[in-house]
């Protein structure tokens, strides 16, 4: 049994082990529903699957056996419930819990194929059911998760299969079918051990591979990784890891997008992924940190270098865990601290409990491997640990922690140097509460570590230390509390609860606790109470209490709105006291309260006196509670009373006219006391009996008072009294149950033995006290009943302000006495049959649960039901306008009708507070301090028993909840269907707060209750269509409608649904604003949340008398979805959205009418011409989704053979229907006229149209909701990626050329001819939106494939297109662009299969030009070759595509000196597109030789194209550089060679010019993988060219640099690419010079884990000669640059450099001292060696290593050098002050006094006449 079960209340506990039986019996029911032959019974499950998420949550101990049997038979039900999506979420998401939590324990076979055709038939196909997208994104969301959840089930054999399932689609790097295999392959492959055989280290490589063909995207970053963790984890047994490590952490570096050498911290162009394989497989964080922290941790083994990895990663990274280097990168750092911490634990965790012996102790971590993985992890804790972003502050605690218990040798004595750095430091104050955070959460640590033996052995000082540090922090612990210091506050009482919840007992005896022998715990106390009396005195609640809120006792300031941290630290400290020290605290505490009245600091004060009486009752009870309510009465003695507590009405009441009231001072006074009381009597239990005549005299004396805050402050009382007596709540939570030991030992809940631990103690009510609360029952319910009823009945007052009052009181003792009771007051009995069902014990389950002992009885709730029904009658009639009584009245209602409510809100108000759970009390599975290791994590046992509290709350709310759900036959008591008729007039009353407040409650019936639903749905739709209802009752109704559960009840109640449909669209006479936003809300919630159409509405019903057939309701809604009607647009939207999903819950159904298919297709083609916008987008919407049949497609006959069936129906069933339409005159005309209007065009346009969702100008978010599907981005276009500017500001609807494409496809020739005209006509049209349809419209012609189409392309269809080619129109080109590329788009999964149209669009396109054309038709037709060729799948090229890509390759590279510069940049984008599809042919092609399937001949004839491109762009960069450069000074005589000269250098700057666009065009679309070798032979141009005279060239040569600085290059090109920089760096031109350094810093920072160490070498020797150049600027860059690479770069190398550095300056300075004057040595000479220093210094911003001292000073004794080495010399000292000054105090000590001086002299200014 689970330990939150074993601790229950005993009489809970006893009940819980008939659960096991219970679950049984559920299992055999839910087999039982399940008829194999019958699809449709799987609906009759889902009313079990609550009850078996009961069990779960409940941690019920139950059979395995049974849960065994539930997953195979959930499997079953999901299998066999295909387009039931609800269905399938709903048994969906019970098999991941079952799964999740039984992984470990069950033993199932799972096939992977059921799951992916699911998806495949349900999200990637045509197949778009009713359902609204909320649905179909939960479907998405259940599947992939219960996929996840299976994937350890696969069988052998799946990795394969699905790797050859999902590979073909990853061939094509730049088609978006890439991105789907690759989110599938993350989702199927299993990486069990069943399947290790498949994995190899040729598949990693391949991965990888894959993996580097697209250089940059997150979404194919984060797939890959996850795939490649998943590998690492499972086989980290596999030696080859190592080969690979190199290439992951070079990707591993490069994922995290910080900003290296000044410059962007994110990649300008990541390559686009459509947005709905961004949604479908999501991912929540931008950089996969997890992945990378989970294969980082699983790669290290013994012996590896994945350790020298770690470090240097952690070096490249620690500076961007500095406060000052904060940015959008901080979140993703933050996350991979966190995941590598946790992620080590785990392991460990698993290495120290599951030592199986299968061969896996090789790979385990040894001690030496576990330091050095600390230290490392300690270097980004050290960085991160002051943080500004508290995320990252707080997992940086949180990581100390975990690891103070893996390696607290090391851990412990960093968190001790920070804490105390943090008390010494004077600058650094701020810190204090970050340092004291980390001490909290390693409390325990530290404790254990002071008291192991081991540790006391190794390191006695050590052990000591940690002692001190506690001493130190809890005697500094008492300076923290401060009231204008919040944040600091709570720090240190988390850290006083932290050390205190570690001690068994605190007393003065020094030798309880002799590792805190300085602490006088009674002097300390003393001190503490103190300081939290002035604490309390200075607070400021934060939110003032109005009349009319609920009742709160909360007072509203920090301690008690910011986590638990105050309360829990009272309990613990009070509870720890010795009882000498208690009693010392109780008096203290006694006399603070009774001389004290602080409203500011009521919940504080209160809190206080609740943990005095939680930890003593009997002794507190003496001290605080009764003088508090002798305080109270007193006060209240000889006051005005009303006698609406119950005593009856008084004399004060009737005499005085005037009306009675309480002083300010006495009320204030009065209501904190009694708020006070409320808090402390919390836990008093039985000791409250020997004061119950003082209590109830207080509590009548308050309701008698004439004052509304004394009223609620003795309902606090009255509520609190209740739960003191009759509920269970545990009393001894805070005792230590050690016996002897003076640590308190900590307990896993996974490790739960009975006979080990001691279960709490629990108030268990006694008779009397049982006898004392159905006093008060009395006293205070039953009398206050009968006081409502005669008030309602009789009217006893005249005076309408004293009959508010007493209906305010006598409802809030009502409240009160139900909000004290909760459950203890039992529920009412279930109508069954014409009886009364009482024995719920013999219901079908058991959960047990009870929150106390039983008062009162059921009677005495139904009882109260009958009379509020009276008073909420009354009150509606006679006071409407009163919405606080109406509250009143809600809240009984509430109480009344909702059984366990209460207890489920106190459970999830608990909840949500333990979310923020402290690591402070929690101790991790591994501990390597005690070499103790447990299955989970350990807590403290107050915290266990405040969990086990918390279930028992949470059980008893749920104990009889579903018990009528499954109970056939069991209808709601008379009593209940009262409080639901009387909560649906109030929620449709005339105040917003009221309506608001009821509706909540209301549903909580209805969702107990669904039978009520259909009662309240006919209710609400009346009100909707009648047209005299109120605005207030509109928006009532639309509230309620508007919930998911009453929308998920339409869809299987004929008659609710009906109504609810008719009653929306018969709403339209409502005028108002709020009336008409109300309706539109509630109609695009229902297209969100629906669900679809159960069988039973579409089946035809036996009594038409009763209820309409469906058919009847699709012919009345089509009646109001035309135009014609008169409707508002938006309800002849709403019509034709309705008649839509109608038409398509009808198409699921095997046994509708065809007719209403063909009827409602003909209707959406009419309304494309429609003169409402939205409805002829809703209508391209429809045509979409109903046009599939397509009879007149070509297929192709090998992979979609035609059944003879087929062949003989070559009509489709919507042909005829559709004919007639586009037969009339003018119709498509008219119709492209109308979807013209759709577009329009502004200067500046939207660049996230193309296709999915264009109109956004005119539509509304809610328009859209309506008039967009599910498929509209499930199915999106273009099918590859996008980044050519021009193609980017389109307003190429795809959607409108689907429609065209569909109707071609349904209807054929005819329809072709029928709209040729057209089609010509506004090709010709002036105006662009005309042309934007003609180029939809083309488009789907192109692409239909139909039969005829050949023939139609020959007649008229090629002369159209070379009339767009020849326009001279420029502003519809990225219209027409789009089109080109829709119509050669391929077909099939992953588009390899070319349209018939491809070739001959191809050809046409290629044609050449007329001789005598305008510039802008050249840059036409190179723009739609790019965009045709874009869509070529290149590794299935035809042979006539490939000689039609070599033709145009001659003529591309012939026409790059193009005199027009916008010619010159489509050919670099034509040339990029070209030439990425040539190489990754030929790759594909190579690596099919490779494999000996076919000859080398296929390969492109031209091989040498990239060597020709890079070898002139090389020549042609020297000549620009050197011409443009050098002027025509020399030549100045010879006019003739100067204008030959100036022509050939025109012609070379646009040649040039062409190569940067195609270097960018390259780099933007990611096909930069294919030309890597031309990006080498292309650095020296980018880098030298970006300073010349000509801006243009300049400028493109910047944008090149800046993209290329992002890529990485693998090792075959790395050589080259080296060889390349290192000859650019040793280039005449300085500017060159400078930009090789720039781009030296970022190629080796990228580079840096794949680069060889000669490499490495070279590059350094490089720099630091260009320490010495002869351009200053140059030096000062290049000591920039060797400054960064110290930071991360090789240790080696950095110090043989500072070596160096060292001996060259202190040789420089001897040889001065001799000579006593300047030297032989240059300038540059000189201050390259002070730049040297420079360098080294200010690669240690924040810390002080050894050689700095000596370093720094050594630099500081050239500050008498002549500039510019003396400036050098000034700044790099300055910036050493600045990035040590926090911590100088400390690090100061590391220098000598000589050295200080030297130091100092440099700080000092120099005199101005020197």
């Amino acid at each position: 049994m689970h330990l939150y079960n074993a601790w229950l209340p005993p009489p809970v506990a006893l009940e819980a082990k008939r659960e096991k039986e219970s679950f049984g019996l559920v299992v055999r029911s839910v087999r039982d529903s399940w008829r194999s032959d019958d699809p449709e019974s799987v609906y009759a499950s889902l009313k079990w699957i609550s009850v078996i998420d009961l069990f779960i949550k409940a941690k019920s101990d139950i059979s395995l056996e049974d849960v065994e049997e539930l997953v195979v038979l959930g499997l079953r039900f999901f299998h066999a419930s295909q387009n039931k999506l609800y269905a399938q979420v709903r048994w969906g998401n019970l098999l991941v819990k079952l799964l999740n939590k039984y992984l470990k324990k069950l033993s199932l076979d799972v096939q992977w194929r059921p799951f992916y055709d699911n998806l495949l038939k349900t999200h990637f196909s045509r197949n778009t059911g009713p359902e609204g997208w909320r649905l179909r994104q939960r479907h998405f969301e259940t599947v992939t998760s219960l996929i996840r959840s299976c994937r350890k089930f696969f069988p052998s054999g799946s990795a394969s299969e699905v790797w050859l399932e999902f590979r073909p689609s990853l061939g094509n790097p730049w088609h978006n079918s890439c991105f789907e295999g690759s989110g599938f392959l993350r989702l199927f492959l299993p990486t069990n051990s069943v399947n290790e055989d498949f994995f190899s280290h040729n598949w990693i490589n391949q991965c990888i591979d894959i993996w580097n063909s697209i250089p940059k995207c997150q979404f194919w970053d984060s797939q890959w990784a996850a795939i490649i963790a998943r590998c690492i984890k499972s086989y980290a047994l596999f030696d080859w890891w190592e080969h690979f490590l190199p290439l992951l952490y070079t990707r591993f570096l490069n994922m995290f997008e910080v900003p290296v050498s000044s410059g962007n911290g994110s990649y300008p162009f990541c390559v686009d992924v459509p947005r709905n394989t961004r949604f479908l497989f999501s991912n929540k964080a931008v950089v996969p940190s997890k992945a990378v922290a989970k294969s980082i941790v699983y790669l290290l083994k013994p012996g590896s270098l994945a350790q020298e990895y770690l470090e240097k990663l952690v070096d490249l990274l620690e500076q961007y865990y500095h406060p000052s280097n904060g940015g959008r990168w901080t979140y993703a750092l933050e996350r991979f601290l966190r995941y590598l911490v946790i992620t080590f634990q785990k392991r460990l965790q698993q290495e120290q409990l599951n030592a199986n012996g299968n061969g896996s102790e090789k790979i385990f971590l040894r001690k030496s491997e576990i330091v050095s993985f600390v230290k490392v992890v300690l270097k980004l804790i050290d960085r991160g640990q002051y943080s500004k972003n508290d995320s990252l502050a707080e997992t940086v605690a949180a990581a100390t922690s975990i690891l103070s218990y893996v390696e607290p040798l090391v851990v412990l004595p960093f968190i001790a140097s920070r804490f105390h750095m943090a008390l010494e430091t004077m600058t650094a104050t701020h810190q204090l509460t970050t340092a004291v955070t980390s001490v909290a959460f390693a409390g325990r640590a530290l404790f254990l570590a002071s008291f192991s033996s081991s540790f006391r052995t190794a390191d006695a000082g050590s052990s000591d230390a940690f002692g001190n540090l506690l001493m130190i922090s809890l005697s500094n612990a008492l300076l923290g509390l401060d009231a204008n210091d919040p944040p600091k506050t709570l720090a240190t009482m988390q850290l006083i609860g932290s050390i205190f919840s570690n001690i068994a007992s605190l007393d003065d005896n020094n030798n309880v606790l002799p590792f805190l022998p300085s602490i006088s715990f009674s002097e300390w106390l003393d001190e503490f109470l103190c300081r939290l009396f002035t604490l309390f005195q200075n607070l400021e609640p934060n939110s003032i209490i109005n009349e009319g809120t609920p009742p709160s006792s909360t007072s509203g300031t920090f301690l008690v709105e910011d986590g638990h941290f105050f309360f829990c630290m009272l309990e613990i400290l009070l509870g720890k006291l010795s009882k000498p020290l208690f009693s010392q605290a109780l008096k203290k505490i006694s006399k603070f309260v009774q001389t004290n009245v602080l409203p500011g600091a009521i919940a504080e004060v209160g809190l206080l006196c609740c943990a005095c009486v939680h930890s003593c009752p009997e002794e507190a009870a003496v001290h605080l509670i009764q003088p508090i309510l002798f305080s109270i009465l007193s006060s209240l003695q000889g006051s005005p009373v009303t006698g609406f507590g119950g005593t009856g009405i008084t004399n004060d009441l009737l005499s005085n006219k005037a009306k009675l009231a309480l002083s300010p001072a006495l009320e204030i006074a009065v209501d904190y006391q009694l708020k006070i009381l409320s808090l402390t009597i919390s836990y008093a239990g039985p000791v409250l009996l020997c004061c119950k005549d003082l209590l109830k005299e207080a509590i009548t004396a308050a309701f008698n008072a004439p004052s509304w805050k004394v009223n609620v402050g003795g309902d606090h009382v009255l509520r609190s009294l209740f739960g003191s007596l009759v509920l269970y709540y545990p009393i001894d939570q805070y005792k230590c149950h050690s016996d002897g030991t003076l640590l308190e030992e900590w307990i896993s809940a996974k490790a739960y033995q009975s006979e080990q631990m001691t279960s709490p103690l629990w108030h268990l009510p006694s008779e009397d006290e049982v006898s004392f609360a159905n006093e008060l029952l009395n006293l205070h319910f039953c009398s206050a009943l009968d006081d409502l009823l005669l008030i309602c009945q009789t009217k006893i007052h005249s005076e309408p302000g004293i009959e508010k009052e007493h209906l305010k009181v006598t409802l809030l003792r009502i409240e009160s006495t139900l909000q004290g009771v909760q459950s203890c007051l039992p529920d009412f009995h279930a109508s069954f049959g014409n009886g009364v069902f009482n024995d719920l014990g013999s219901s079908s389950f058991l959960i047990a649960g009870a929150i106390g002992s039983t008062v009162g009885s059921s009677e005495l709730r139904a009882k109260a039901v009958e009379i509020i029904h009276v008073a909420c009658k009354y009150l509606l009639e006679e006071r409407p306008d009163d919405s606080i009584l109406l509250i009143l009245v809600i809240r009984i209602m509430d109480a009344l009708g909702n059984y366990g409510s209460l207890e489920y809100d106190e459970w999830s108000n608990h909840r949500q507070a333990w979310k923020l759970e402290s690591a402070a009390i929690i101790e991790p599975p591994i501990n390597f301090i005690v070499a103790s290791h447990s299955q989970g994590k350990k807590r403290p046992r107050w915290a266990l028993i405040d969990k086990v509290c918390m279930h028992n709350t949470w059980r008893s709310s749920q104990s009889s909840y579903h018990l009528f759900r499954t109970s056939t036959g069991l209808s709601p008591s008379d009593h209940v269907c009262l409080l639901m008729d009387d909560l649906l007039r109030l929620s449709l009353c005339n105040y917003e707060t009221v309506r608001i407040v009821a509706g909540k409650s209301l549903l909580k019936i209805l969702k107990r209750w669904s039978s009520m639903i259909s009662k309240c749905v006919l209710t609400l739709t009346e009100k909707l269509q009648n047209s005299n209802s109120h605005e207030h009752e509109v928006l009532g109704s639309c509230a309620l409608l508007s919930t998911q559960m009453v929308i998920k009840h339409l869809t299987v109640d004929r008659k609710s649904f009906s109504s609810f449909l008719l009653g929306v669209l018969a709403s339209y006479h409502h005028e108002s604003l709020k009336s008409q936003k109300a309706i539109n809300e509630l109609f695009v919630k229902f297209n969100i949340h629906f669900t679809g159409v159960s069988r039973s509405i579409l089946k035809k019903s036996q009594n038409r008398s009763d209820e309409s057939e469906f058919t009847d309701l699709v012919v009345e809604i089509g009646s109001m979805s035309v135009d014609t009607t008169g409707l508002h647009w938006r309800y002849n939207l709403m019509a034709n959205r309705i008649l839509l999903l109608l038409t398509m819950a009808s198409m699921s159904d095997p046994d509708s009418s065809s007719d209403i298919l063909s009827t409602t297709a003909a209707h959406f083609l009419k309304n494309l011409r429609s003169q409402l916008p939205q409805t002829r987008m809703l209508s391209v919407s429809a045509l979409n989704t109903l046009l599939k049949e397509s009879p007149h497609k070509i297929f192709d006959r090998e992979l979609h053979p035609i059944s003879e069936d087929f062949k003989g129906n070559e009509k489709s069933s919507l042909e005829g229907a559709l004919s007639q339409i586009f037969c009339e005159e003018g119709f498509f005309s008219d119709t492209m006229n109308s979807l013209s209007h759709v577009h329009i065009i502004t200067d500046i346009e939207s660049t996230s149209s193309r296709g999915t969702h264009g109109a956004s100008s005119f539509q509304s978010l809610a328009d859209k909701s309506i008039t967009h599907f599910y498929f509209d981005f499930s199915a999106s276009w273009p099918r590859t990626p996008s980044w050519i500017s021009i193609l980017g500001n389109d307003t190429f609807y795809a959607h409108f050329a689907r429609i065209f494409k569909r109707l071609v496809q349904e209807c054929g020739m005819p329809i072709l001819l029928a709209f040729q005209c057209s089609l010509e006509q506004f090709s010709n049209a002036k105006e662009r939106s005309k042309q934007c349809v003609a180029a939809e419209a083309l488009a789907g012609v192109l692409h239909s494939d139909v039969t005829g189409l050949v023939e139609a392309w020959d007649s008229w269809i090629k002369v159209l297109l070379q009339k767009v080619i020849l326009a001279p129109s420029v502003d519809s080109i990225p219209e027409w662009a789009a089109s080109i590329r829709y119509a050669v788009t391929g077909k099939g999964k992953y588009g390899t299969r070319a349209p018939i149209l491809r070739q001959r669009i191809l050809d046409c396109l290629v044609a050449p030009l007329p001789q005598v054309v305008a510039t802008n038709v050249v840059a036409k037709r190179y723009t739609f070759l790019s965009a045709a060729l874009i869509e070529v799948s290149p590794n299935r090229m035809q042979r006539q595509e490939v000689e039609l890509h070599e033709e145009l390759l001659e003529e591309l590279m012939s026409n790059m000196i193009h005199s027009s510069a916008q010619v010159r940049e489509v050919i670099g984008v034509a040339l990029s597109v070209l030439c990425s599809n040539i190489r990754l042919r030929e790759s594909f092609i190579q690596s099919i030789c490779d494999k000996g399937e076919t000859k080398a001949d296929d390969l492109t004839g031209r091989q040498n194209w990239g060597q020709d491109l890079t070898q002139r762009a090389s020549e042609l960069a020297v000549n620009i550089q050197n011409t443009l450069q050098s002027g025509h000074s020399e030549f100045q005589g010879n006019k003739t060679y100067i204008r030959e000269h100036s022509n050939n250098e025109s012609q070379d700057v646009k040649w040039m010019e062409t190569m940067f666009h195609f270097i960018i065009s390259s780099l933007k679309s990611g096909r930069s993988s294919a030309l890597l070798d031309i990006m080498v032979g292309l650095l020296y141009p980018a880098i030298s060219l970006q300073e010349t005279s000509n801006k243009d060239l300049s400028a493109l040569a910047k944008a090149s640099f800046e993209l290329l600085k992002w890529r990485i290059f693998p090792v075959p090109h790395l050589q080259q690419a080296v060889s390349v920089l290192l000859s650019s760096s040793n280039d005449c031109n300085w500017r060159t010079r400078y930009a090789t350094l720039t781009y030296l810093r970022t190629f080796l920072y990228r580079h840096t884990f794949i680069m060889s160490r000669m490499e490495k070498q070279q590059i350094w020797e490089t720099i630091e000669k260009l320490l010495k150049d002869n351009q200053v600027e140059v030096r000062e860059h290049a000591a920039a640059v060797l400054a960064a690479l110290m930071k991360g770069g090789d240790e080696d190398l950095a110090r043989d450099f500072r070596d160096r550095a060292i001996k060259e300056a202190t040789s420089i300075q001897k040889r001065r001292r001799k000579r006593n004057s300047s030297t032989g040595d240059s300038v540059p000479s000189v201050h390259g060696t002070v730049l040297a220093l420079a360098a080294s210094v200010l690669s240690v911003p924040y810390d002080m290593p050894s050689w700095l001292p000596d370093q720094v000073t050594l630099l500081a004794r050239f500050i008498h050098e002549p500039s510019p080495v003396r400036s050098t010399v000034m700044k790099a000292v300055a910036e050493f002050r600045r990035t040590h000054a926090d911590t100088w105090s400390v690090q100061k000590d590391s220098f000598s006094e000589e050295q200080l001086e030297v130091l100092a002299d440099t700080s000092s200014s120099a005199s101005y006449f020197a």
